[in-house]
């Protein structure tokens, strides 16, 4: 009834639209798939498991310091983070593999240039905590 409960409900109610945001067409695209019925569950099922595995990937990140190598932190004169939790761990994963991807084309292009190669190690480091994350 106070103004605090007020606005605590309210975080709560943000973090709710945030989740339906990531499930439809932020990340999963749930209402696309055209599923009903039995395959409907089964779809929210797999796509509750595979939501929550992001979420904790993206706290695991967070927590450790590595949003700055997956998106940007925040914008100017913005109140809030840009990304949600959900985001950073989904596009952790996407970042970890298309580093696996474009290694050795990496590796090749530091070679043309030895004085970048401290903030490659630094990425290469951040992408092992990143997949400890996972």
């Amino acid at each position: 009834d106070s103004l605090a409960d007020a606005i605590k409900a309210f975080k709560l109610r943000s973090g709710i639209e945030a989740m339906f945001r990531d499930c439809k067409t932020g990340g999963y695209n749930l209402e696309s798939t055209s599923a009903d019925g039995q395959r409907l569950m089964a779809l929210i099922l797999l796509i509750a498991i595979a939501y929550t595995c992001a979420v904790l990937a993206g706290r695991n990140s967070r927590q450790m310091g590595l949003q700055k190598y997956i998106g940007r932190l925040k914008e100017l004169n913005r109140l809030h983070r840009r990304h949600s939790a959900f985001w950073v761990g989904l596009y952790g994963q996407l970042w970890v593999g298309a580093m696996e991807f474009w290694a050795d084309l990496a590796h090749d292009l530091m070679r043309l240039k030895p004085s970048k190669l401290p903030y490659f190690r630094k990425g290469l480091r951040a992408m092992s905590l990143i997949q400890s994350a996972l």
